[in-house]
């Protein structure tokens, strides 16, 4: 018999919203979270990469907008750089800009261009894995090798999202 997994401790802090963005969206709210337990918050992204892969790693990149939060924070805790990944209009210089499909439409992200360097792509939840796998695009399109993607949210029951091999790591998971 296998056991079920219980609930990461800090998913309690989540406020779940119901119709939002539009119908039949169950929104999860981490702003309470962040509020009032953003340094355990971080700490648990934080540990979801080993010491080796965060000495291994250049860059933090952070999808837009609640990405940057994590990529921000990640990148001044472990003395890393911090890249953004933005919606258009919004970034000077662009390189390169990706189109992709949501959960509840569509959207475009663009970048400016990279370095060759190291990057983990952030964000705060991963539905559809749109926004992921754009991102992930976009950074090999612009010049960075991608070592690893995380989120604090994975809504499993929606993607089984993964990039050349590679799943998204993640606090929490919702399965339903």
């Amino acid at each position: 018999m296998t056991q079920a997994k219980q609930p990461h401790p800090l998913a309690q802090y989540l406020d779940a919203v119901p119709n939002f963005p539009k119908e039949g969206i169950l929104f999860q709210d981490i702003s309470p979270l962040l509020k009032h337990h953003f340094k355990e918050t971080i700490d648990a992204m934080s540990e979801l990469f080993s010491e080796q892969e965060w000495a291994d790693v250049d860059y933090l990149i952070g999808i837009e907008s609640r990405g940057f939060i994590f990529a921000s924070a990640l990148a001044y805790k472990h003395n890393k750089g911090c890249v953004k990944v933005r919606k258009p209009g919004k970034l000077p210089n662009v390189y390169a800009s990706i189109s992709y499909g949501l959960e509840y439409g569509s959207d475009r992200l663009e970048m400016q261009k990279g370095d060759g360097k190291k990057v983990i792509l952030f964000d705060d939840l991963i539905a559809t894995g749109g926004s992921m796998g754009a991102a992930a695009q976009l950074c090999e399109e612009v010049g960075y090798e991608i070592m690893g993607m995380a989120c604090l949210i994975d809504l499993a029951a929606l993607n089984s999202f993964s990039h050349q091999g590679q799943v998204v790591r993640s606090v929490m998971q919702f399965a339903d």
